[in-house]
Order: structure tokens, then C-alpha cells, then sequence
């Protein structure tokens, strides 16, 4: 099973379904089409299909609409528990792996919009900045539960006019010496 979610999180497309199921808890295919309107609807349905036969996903309801049949998918695992293994493994190599990952799909997100024709970076309040701060273990986890705290709630909102969907990443560095 840790082959089909290293498989998932590498592919921008299949991770960002997977933490958007895994955030909600369950989703259909329309509310993840409507949260993102920049994956084409056979590329949607594509990947939950093979997510669903990988045993990445279950369908936990079916509603009857006008002659179609809505599946609304969860996670056919324990997230947390699977990552906990991953890290359990504590491989230096398999890490990276993910960074490298987490770090293409933002650039793929940079190039896109970079190259799109109507860039206006101050309006669209894009940016990056790194923050060189000392804290204890204890001051960073105190951090960390603050900034999701705060994100979690951002999570809440639906697209909705005037609302643009927007990716935004947390990277804490390991330490510059660790001991």
C-alpha cells in the first residue's frame, strides 16, 4: 500500500484529490471539480478510477441523480497512520522523494501562471519568503498549531464569487546542526 501512496503523492494531480478527500473527509466528483476547475473532467474522473482500483479510495455513498449515479469516495485507508510508517522508515532517500515532489508542483503552479497572459503579480497577491527564526522544539510545535489552526479554518470557505483558489505551502527546514 506505501507503493500506491508514494505513487499518489508524486502525482500532482492524484495529490491534490487525495488531501482534498482526506481534508473533507469524504468528497464527490463535483465538489472536487468545482474546487479544481484546472483539472479537465476525464483527467478527474481518470484518477479517482484508478485511485478507486488501486485501494487508494472506497465509495461510501451513491445518490440517484437524473440517471446517473454520484459516488461520493473517502479514503480507503488511515492517512495518518500510513504516513506514520513512511516516517517510521526514516529514510533520508524516500524524503526527499516527497520534498522534491511537494517542491514540483509548486513550481508547476509558478510556471503556469508565470506564463499565463494576464500575470499581474501584485493583484494576485502571490509571493515567497523564508523566515530564519530560532525556536525550541516546544516554541515550533506551539507555531505549527497555530498556523493550522488558522489554515484549517481558511479550509472551510467554498468557492464562491470574489474567492480565488490558491495553494499555500509551509516548509520547515531541518535543522541547520542538528544534534
Amino acid at each position: 500500500m506505501t507503493d500506491k501512496i508514494m505513487e499518489c503523492i508524486t502525482n500532482p494531480t492524484k495529490c491534490r484529490l487525495l488531501l482534498e478527500i482526506y481534508s473533507q473527509g469524504q468528497a464527490t466528483a463535483k465538489h472536487l471539480s468545482d474546487t479544481f476547475g484546472d483539472i479537465p473532467q476525464a483527467t478527474l474522473y481518470r484518477n479517482l478510477k484508478k485511485m478507486l482500483n488501486d485501494g487508494i479510495l472506497k465509495v461510501v455513498d451513491e445518490t440517484q441523480i437524473r440517471g446517473t449515479v454520484e459516488k461520493t469516495y473517502a479514503l480507503a485507508f488511515d492517512l495518518n497512520e500510513d504516513l506514520e510508517a513512511i516516517l517510521a522508515e526514516n529514510s533520508g532517500t524516500l524524503y526527499m522523494q516527497v520534498f522534491t515532489q511537494y517542491f514540483l508542483g509548486f513550481a508547476e503552479q509558478f510556471r503556469e501562471y508565470c506564463n499565463s497572459p494576464n500575470i499581474n503579480i501584485k493583484n494576485d497577491m502571490s509571493g515567497f519568503s523564508l523566515s530564519h527564526i530560532y525556536l525550541s522544539d516546544e516554541e515550533l510545535t506551539e507555531l505549527m498549531k497555530s498556523i493550522s489552526g488558522i489554515i484549517h479554518a481558511a479550509k472551510k470557505n467554498g468557492p464562491k464569487a470574489g474567492r480565488k483558489l490558491r495553494t499555500l505551502g509551509l516548509i520547515v527546514s531541518p535543522p541547520q546542526n542538528p544534534k
